[in-house]
């Protein structure tokens, strides 16, 4: 009689092989468009206040809402992830998200701008909200970690790629042009990822799910020792890297500075860092534990955030650097946490992460323009330090967690 648990790890993707290479570049690709999309409007935020007559906390809407409305999109989608075929669900997002980049380029007005980008949110909930799973699901589990760092080096190649293509080309042609060049680079990106992404494996579609089999997962994670805290961490690590990200373009664009909407879009480059962090972060964090590197992560944002305060670009950018390393390499330690600490209904469980890291983006990105406003950069700041200690204090929480849990030997840490 052999073995049964034989047979599910041997169908796990195995770092070396084919099938695990071809999983994480279409995962990459996958993030890389998705995220490319969603965070094209960072730079021509000032480019909007100018051209619409709006104001910065009103301009930052233009991201708030695509992440505000993806933030649940992705908590439903969680909820439904036992039912939801991984591939197909995640290439109709892909497909949906550059058809609606092409919509936004042709907005007619703000109303009609902020319409197509809170659909665009819900166009765009299928990959994050689907990747994490499946890494979980396919990916040996002491691959986990490398696996999730390359999957989010996509979503920062995206990220960065987004910003820098959408500055560069707006100042040359418009930013309706580059919106619409992104929402065709969307529509390649979903071909690569369709031609390359092998099926679910591991996956058992779950049919019929009442509310009550739904909220079971959900209450069983919010009730666990670690998991909330693991949430709370995505939370204030987004709102605070996406507060310094959409409001550094209104500092940068204002004297004694005065750049265009280009040199604006080129700063971003220092994103790219985020991909090399989020695969080295995902492999430290699987040896040496991941709460003394969420802890590192904070420093390194908060050690940025102080870089950016005198009026020197060279400062400026190396402290965007900063936070970014810091950024990347928290959100990766977290969100492959997720994946280890749920031991089940581990969708609901990135869901749940996901919800939190959204509306993190949207509520404390919005919250940043008022500080903006009223204070200038010394009030984005100041709020940014305030919810970089309240990270401090939660990651020290989970470390007490993590050291109890250890000795026990009782939980999945």
């Amino acid at each position: 009689m052999s073995d049964p648990d034989s047979t599910p790890r041997e169908r796990y993707l195995e770092q070396g092989t084919r099938a695990y290479l071809r999983a994480n570049l279409a995962l990459f690709a996958a993030g890389f468009a998705t995220f490319s999309s969603m965070y094209s409007v960072q730079p021509l935020m000032p480019e909007f206040s100018r051209e619409f007559d709006v104001s910065a906390p009103v301009s930052s809407l233009s991201l708030s809402v695509t992440t505000g409305v993806l933030a649940f999109t992705l908590f439903f989608a969680g909820l439904m992830s036992g039912a939801i075929e991984r591939k197909t669900a995640m290439t109709a997002s892909l497909l949906g998200t550059a058809a609606l980049s092409l919509v936004v380029a042709m907005a007619p007005g703000w109303n009609t701008l902020l319409a197509a980008r809170a659909l665009e949110g819900v166009a765009l909930g299928g990959v994050p909200a689907l990747a994490i799973a499946y890494l979980s699901e396919e990916i040996k589990p002491g691959d986990l970690g490398t696996a999730t760092g390359l999957y989010i080096g996509g979503t920062a190649c995206g990220g960065m790629g987004g910003r820098v293509i959408a500055g560069l080309l707006a100042e040359a042609f418009g930013w309706r042009v580059a919106i619409a060049v992104l929402g065709l680079i969307g529509f390649v990106a979903a071909a690569v990822f369709i031609w390359l992404l092998p099926r679910s494996r591991n996956f058992i579609a779950q049919r019929g799910l009442s509310i009550r089999e739904h909220a079971g997962p959900v209450v069983s994670h919010l009730r666990h020792r670690a998991l909330p805290w693991v949430f709370c961490c995505g939370f204030l690590f987004m709102g605070a890297f996406v507060s310094v990200y959409n409001y550094v373009g209104y500092r940068l664009s204002a004297p004694p500075f005065s750049l265009g909407q280009g040199a604006i879009g080129s700063v971003f480059i220092v994103y790219m860092l985020g991909v090399v962090t989020s695969a080295v972060a995902g492999r430290i964090a699987d040896r040496r534990g991941r709460p003394p590197m969420l802890i590192i992560a904070i420093v390194l944002m908060a050690s940025g955030l102080a870089l950016m305060w005198p009026d020197s670009l060279i400062a400026i950018i190396a402290g965007i650097g900063l936070v970014t390393v810091g950024f990347f390499a928290g959100h990766s330690i977290a969100s492959g946490w997720v994946g280890l600490l749920a031991e089940h209904g581990k969708g609901h469980a990135a869901g749940l992460y996901l919800l939190g890291y959204y509306l993190g983006s949207s509520v404390l990105g919005s919250l940043g323009g008022l500080f903006w406003s009223g204070y200038g950069w010394a009030g984005v700041t100041a709020m940014v330090a305030a919810i970089l200690a309240l990270g401090l204090m939660t990651t020290l929480r989970l470390t007490a967690w993590h050291r109890r849990a250890a000795i026990a030997g009782g939980e999945s840490i």
